[in-house]
C-alpha cells in the first residue's frame, strides 16, 4: 500500500465519503411519516415541487425520444432501430397523456396513470439523483473493501465478484434502477466481465423492498410480512444461483467491457482478511476523482441514462399494458407455465396463474390483479413471482438495454422464462411447507 493511502487525510476520507454513500442508501429514516432511504426522500421532494413532475417529465421524454437521431445513432444496429422507434413512439402517448384524449380504458389508474406516475417519473428522476449520491458509495474504496469479505460467498454461489454484493443490496434497499447504475458503471470501469454484468442485471436488480410492500398489502399478506419478505429474497437469489450456469447467462463471455481485460479480485492472505479488505479500500480511495469531479461524472452519467430510458418506459410499458388488456398475447404466453402450475396441486387455478406469471413480463406488478380474488396459495406464489422473476417491460427491461452491458433482448427474454418457471416451483414447494408451519390457509 502506498504512502498516500496510508495517509490520515485518506483513512479520514475514506471513512467519512463512504459513511455518506450508506447513509444516503442504506439507513432508513422517517420524514413526514414517510419511512425509506434519504435518497428517496430526496426524489420525493423534489416530485412535492409544483409543476416539477410535469415540466421535467415532458422534458426527459422529448429530449431522449430526439437524443439517438440528433446523435446520428438510431440506425447503428437492428435493435438500436427499433428501440429509437419505439423512443419515438413515447411522444404521441405523452400527448394523449398531457391532453387526455383517448379511449376512457387507458386513464384507469392501472394504465397511462400507473406508467407516468409510479414508473416513468419517479425512474426518471431516481437515476440522476442517485448517480449524484452514488459517487460516494462506489468512488471511494467501499466496493473494495466490501469485495474482499464477500468474494468467498459471491463467487462460488453467484459467479460473481465480492462487489457485487453492494448491487444486491442497493437493489432490495433502493431500486433496480440504482442496482443497475452501480453495475453499469462499476463494468465500464472494468471491475465486472460481461458475464458477470449481466449476472448481476438480471439476477439482483430486482425492485425494491419499498415496492414489495405494495404488493404485499394489496394481496393481503401484510400479516405474514416477514415471511414474504425473507422467502422471496431467498428464492430470488437461488434463482439467481441457477440462472448464472444455464444458458444463456453461462455462455457469456468473460471479457469486460469492450472487450478490456477485468481487474482481478485480490486475494488476502490467512488470517489477514480485515487488513487486506482496509489496504484495497484505502488504496483505491487514495487514487479516486474528486468529490466535485466524481459527482458531475456521476450526475453526468445518470442524467444520460435517464434521457436514455425515460421514452422507452412510456413507450414500451404502455404498449405492454395494453397488449395485456386488448390481446389475449399473455394468456397465449401463459399456457409455457400451466404445467408447472398443475404439478404443484393448483388444479382449477393452474390456467390463471399461468396467466399471472406471463403477464409479469409486462409489469411486475399486474400478477396481483390477476390472483386478486384467487386462493392464498395463488396469491402467494404469485406474490413472490413477480419480484423473483426480475425482468419486465415498463421499467427493468428498458433499463438493462439502455445500459452499456452486452446483452441482447432475445437473452433477456429467455433468463425471464428460466426465472418465473424455477420462482413458481420453489415458491409452490416453500409454500406447502410453510403454510401449515404457520397455520396460514391456502
Amino acid at each position: 500500500m502506498t504512502s498516500k493511502a496510508k495517509s490520515s487525510s485518506n483513512i479520514a476520507k475514506f471513512i467519512l465519503l463512504n459513511l455518506i454513500g450508506v447513509f444516503m442508501f442504506f439507513i432508513t429514516i422517517t420524514i413526514n411519516g414517510k419511512s425509506s432511504i434519504p435518497v428517496d426522500h430526496i426524489v420525493t421532494f423534489l416530485r412535492s415541487i409544483p409543476n416539477f413532475e410535469l415540466v421535467y417529465g415532458v422534458i426527459v421524454v422529448l429530449v431522449g425520444a430526439a437524443l439517438p437521431f440528433l446523435r446520428k445513432t438510431w440506425n447503428k444496429d437492428t435493435v438500436t432501430l427499433v428501440f429509437s422507434l419505439l423512443k419515438l413512439l413515447a411522444i404521441p402517448f405523452l400527448i394523449v397523456w398531457l391532453t387526455k384524449t383517448g379511449p376512457e380504458l387507458w386513464f384507469n389508474d392501472s394504465m397511462l396513470p400507473f406508467v407516468w406516475n409510479k414508473v416513468v417519473v419517479p425512474v426518471t428522476i431516481l437515476v440522476p439523483v442517485g448517480a449524484v449520491f452514488l459517487a460516494f458509495l462506489i468512488n471511494y474504496g467501499l466496493m473494495e473493501f466490501i469485495g474482499v469479505f464477500m468474494k468467498p460467498v459471491m463467487r462460488p454461489i453467484w459467479k460473481t465478484p465480492g462487489r457485487s454484493a453492494v448491487d444486491a443490496v442497493a437493489s432490495f434497499v433502493g431500486s433496480y434502477s440504482v442496482g443497475l447504475l452501480i453495475t453499469n458503471r462499476v463494468y465500464k470501469e472494468g471491475f465486472y466481465s460481461t458475464k458477470e454484468a449481466c449476472i448481476i442485471a438480471t439476477g439482483f436488480s430486482t425492485v425494491s423492498a419499498t415496492f414489495m410492500v405494495v404488493v404485499a398489502k394489496t394481496l393481503g399478506l401484510m400479516e405474514y410480512w416477514n415471511i414474504y419478505f425473507w422467502s422471496t429474497l431467498i428464492i430470488t437469489f437461488i434463482v439467481t444461483a441457477i440462472t448464472t450456469r444455464i444458458y444463456p447467462l453461462g455462455k457469456k463471455p468473460d471479457t469486460g467491457y469492450n472487450g478490456m481485460a477485468v481487474v482481478p479480485e485480490p486475494i488476502p492472505e490467512k488470517g489477514k482478511l480485515l487488513s487486506t479488505a482496509l489496504d484495497e479500500g484505502l488504496e483505491a480511495c487514495s487514487k479516486s476523482p474528486t468529490v466535485l469531479q466524481g459527482i458531475q461524472k456521476n450526475f453526468m452519467d445518470g442524467l444520460n441514462m435517464a434521457l436514455n430510458i425515460g421514452p422507452t418506459l412510456m413507450s414500451i410499458g404502455f404498449l405492454g399494458l395494453l397488449l395485456a388488456e386488448y390481446t389475449p398475447v399473455f394468456d397465449i404466453i401463459g399456457y409455457i407455465f400451466v404445467p408447472f402450475a398443475f404439478l404443484l396441486g393448483f388444479g382449477s387455478e393452474a390456467v390463471m396463474m399461468g396467466k399471472a406469471c406471463a403477464i409479469s413480463l409486462a409489469e411486475m406488478f399486474l400478477p396481483a390483479s390477476v390472483v386478486g380474488e384467487a386462493s392464498p396459495f395463488a396469491q402467494y406464489v404469485a406474490a413472490v413471482v413477480c419480484v423473483s422473476e426480475v425482468l419486465f417491460f415498463s421499467a427493468s427491461v428498458p433499463c438493462i438495454l439502455g445500459t452499456d452491458i452486452d446483452i441482447s433482448l432475445k437473452d433477456i427474454i429467455i433468463v425471464w422464462v428460466e426465472r418465473v418457471i424455477l420462482s413458481l416451483l420453489l415458491a409452490g414447494v416453500v409454500v406447502r411447507f410453510l403454510f401449515p408451519v404457520f397455520g396460514i390457509p391456502m
